[in-house]
């Protein structure tokens, strides 16, 4: 027994999400249409600096899928707050994306987003009353889906996933994860213990959180043998989890699977941060490869990287 004190989540009070303020819903979602002329306004473009990088980055996922090389797209929370999923998703189904890496605070935006169509309460006014993140509903699907993703040996990401589509989540065509699953798309969630909101509640299993995270970091790092010589790693919004992530997961794919190199990285992000520049950027591509820093929105950034993409001619069929 510990020497301290521990205090007994089993009391603590839940709400209902149907209670709750969110601040996003899915009618506010972009919608995926092609843009005339977009590749013809990207040959406009200057070619230094931001405009160059954006350039640069489009050819890299084309070679990417094209040579069928690991196209990694990490994801922070916001990144589904700010209702570009339509674009992600139609991107991984057109081979752009091969595998999705988000902390634990996306996984829950997006099971949200699903279920409820609502997502993103007033943090401010919910931790005043002592209810930030209290909702029983979110929880309660996402433990039952650990605990089937346990019994069945999978990865976080896919057993929410699956327990998304086996539920036919109402809005899951705006889900990264339930898509993922039913284009047999790699998706891992990479927790920090305490950082999410499901960690508040009573039913939460310490033993089961690492063991479905760590399935997923070990997943994560075979997907990385295949980025060398032409693969591309994306960070989109997480500022300390993900680039700390991945350059472990690289180290142990660099150890295990041989030489990992000659790949492009790039930070789309309002922000550059010291962890993506360091641990995406600037380190992984110290010896070769290539490293794009983008600052912008990502409501505008991706659904410009999408357009960009399926407008460009690819050599490929169904772009």
């Amino acid at each position: 027994m510990s020497r301290y004190a521990e205090i007994d989540l089993s009391t603590v009070r839940t709400v209902s999400i149907h209670e709750r303020d969110n601040k996003v819903g899915v009618e506010q979602f972009g919608r995926v249409a092609p843009l005339p002329g977009a590749a013809e306004w990207m040959q406009r473009l200057p070619s230094i600096l931001a405009a160059e990088n954006l350039r640069r980055l489009v050819a890299a996922l084309q070679q990417a899928r094209a040579q069928g090389r690991t196209s990694l797209f990490m994801l922070g929370g916001h990144v589904m707050k700010t209702g570009i999923s339509p674009f992600l998703i139609d991107l991984m189904r057109r081979g752009y994306i091969t595998h999705f890496a988000s902390n634990g605070s996306l996984s829950i935006h997006d099971v949200e987003t699903a279920l409820f169509g609502r997502t993103s309460e007033d943090v401010a006014e919910t931790l005043e009353r002592g209810v930030f993140g209290m909702v029983r509903e979110t929880p309660e699907f996402m433990f039952a889906a650990f605990r089937g993703g346990r019994e069945r040996e999978e990865g976080m990401g896919e057993c929410l996933g699956r327990a998304l589509v086996e539920a036919k989540a109402p809005h899951g065509e705006h889900s990264l994860m339930a898509e993922s699953y039913v284009q047999e798309i790699a998706f891992t969630v990479h927790v920090s213990l305490g950082g999410d909101i499901l960690h508040q509640h009573p039913g939460a299993d310490g033993a089961t959180l690492g063991e479905l995270s760590m399935r997923d970091f070990r997943i994560l790092a075979a997907a990385l043998g295949h980025l060398g010589e032409g693969g591309v790693v994306v960070n989109l919004g997480s500022a300390v989890v993900m680039p700390e992530v991945f350059l472990k997961a690289l180290t142990v794919a660099r150890n295990v699977l041989g030489p990992v190199h000659d790949f492009t990285t790039a930070n789309l992000d309002m922000l550059q941060h010291y962890r993506p520049a360091e641990n995406v950027l600037r380190r992984p591509t110290l010896s070769s490869g290539t490293a794009l820093a983008i600052t912008g929105h990502h409501e505008l950034l991706v659904p410009l990287l999408h357009a960009l993409l399926t407008a460009a001619p690819t050599g490929r069929s169904g772009a």
